[in-house]
């Protein structure tokens, strides 16, 4: 079993909602490793940073993220800040991986000031786009198709991806 392909990028990057487009238009099924964490943990990722800390969500971010590599024959969006473990990142090159990116502007906008993203909490803009500078050669280093979300539709971006997806096969 191997993911048809996983989506990588800063929160607001359109993972998850591209990561869905895509995974109903090929009828596979989609996994969101933030998702499989909340199960798992029995609480949000909020809480998890609050109750446990950091370092406690990474290193079980790292096994969700293992597992659903693993595990899974769909299309898997992760968290924006997986690829901060090695791990991860060394696990991915056999796989076709997808980079959405976005500009902070959009990446602030979408997320909004919400408390389901703790890192982003305050000044969201500020704050995105020290994620986006510090993230972007992690993203760089594991991707195999870079997209461009900011100013875009999911339903355009789904389609390039589609269409990259059929051509790699």
């Amino acid at each position: 079993m191997a993911p048809r392909a996983i989506f990588v990028g800063a929160p607001g990057a359109g993972k998850s909602t591209v990561g869905r487009r895509v995974a109903e238009r090929l009828k596979l099924p989609f996994l969101d490793t933030d998702q499989a964490i909340e199960e798992r943990a029995g609480m949000s990722v909020s809480d998890i940073f609050i109750n446990q800390g950091e370092p406690e969500f990474r290193a079980l971010e790292e096994t969700v993220v293992a597992d659903a590599i693993v595990n899974s024959v769909g299309i898997v969006s992760l968290g924006g800040g997986a690829l901060l473990s090695p791990t991860t990142r060394k696990s991915l090159h056999a796989y076709p991986v997808i980079w959405l990116q976005v500009s902070a502007s959009d990446a602030a906008n979408r997320v909004g000031m919400t408390g389901s993203r703790p890192l982003l909490l305050g000044n969201v803009r500020g704050t995105m786009m020290k994620l986006l500078e510090e993230r972007a050669p992690l993203y760089a280093e594991v991707a195999d198709l870079v997209l461009d979300t900011s100013g875009r539709t999911a339903r355009v971006i789904a389609d390039e991806v589609i269409s990259w997806l059929e051509n790699e096969a």
